[in-house]
């Protein structure tokens, strides 16, 4: 399963970062300044929650051949194409539709990234000595199933009011679901988990 993943990280974004570019200038007829915002939203996102959990709160970490820190330097690409081509594919729909594939997808692919060693997270979970699938969960429906949503209605936003409100949705996207997490991780483990837990 490492091994697949490893290539999959190279080979998804390869193929998903140009076809979901030119899948979202289709989709708004070659407005290219929404089509830009609809596909950089994630991909930004993806540089910087994932960079400031691996480089400076050290939370997570990945291991693989090309890093810069404890951060590999593709990730926005690897989260953000797959992404982008997901919200394609269910534009139109209910904004929690978004929401609930993104946490669903990406809560299953980091469990197989924690098993195969590929995705360390230093989570109250991990430090307890639970499973993946415990320590995924812990903050998957925050971050994936929270950026989901914002990613959604932000779409929605720009669609309706221009994409000048690019910033502004990207600034959400940032804030609400990490408030969230950290809500979440005070209220069930005392404390608001942006720090690695020492383990037991």
């Amino acid at each position: 399963m490492r091994r697949a993943l490893s290539l999959y990280q190279y080979a998804a974004p390869a193929v998903l970062a140009p076809l979901s570019l030119w899948l979202w200038l289709r989709e708004y007829r070659g407005d290219v300044r929404l089509a830009l915002g609809a596909w950089l939203l994630p991909i930004v996102w993806a540089y910087v929650i994932p960079g400031i959990g691996t480089n400076v709160l050290k939370v997570w970490e990945f291991d693989t051949r090309l890093r810069l820190g404890r951060f590999r330097p593709h990730h926005g690409f690897v989260f953000g194409s797959a992404t982008a081509t997901i919200a394609w594919a269910v534009h139109g729909a209910p904004w929690f539709v978004l929401a609930l594939l993104l946490f669903a997808i990406n809560f299953a692919y980091d469990v197989v990234a924690l098993r195969a060693g590929i995705l360390r997270v230093y989570n109250q979970p991990w430090a307890d000595g639970q499973s993946a699938t415990a320590i995924a969960l812990d903050y998957a429906p925050w971050f994936f199933g929270g950026f989901g949503a914002v990613y959604a209605l932000g779409l929605g936003v720009m669609e309706r009011f221009g994409s000048e409100w690019f910033f502004a949705i990207l600034s959400a996207a940032l804030v609400l679901p990490t408030a969230a997490y950290a809500c979440a991780s005070k209220v069930r483990h005392g404390h608001w988990g942006v720090r690695p837990c020492p383990s037991a």
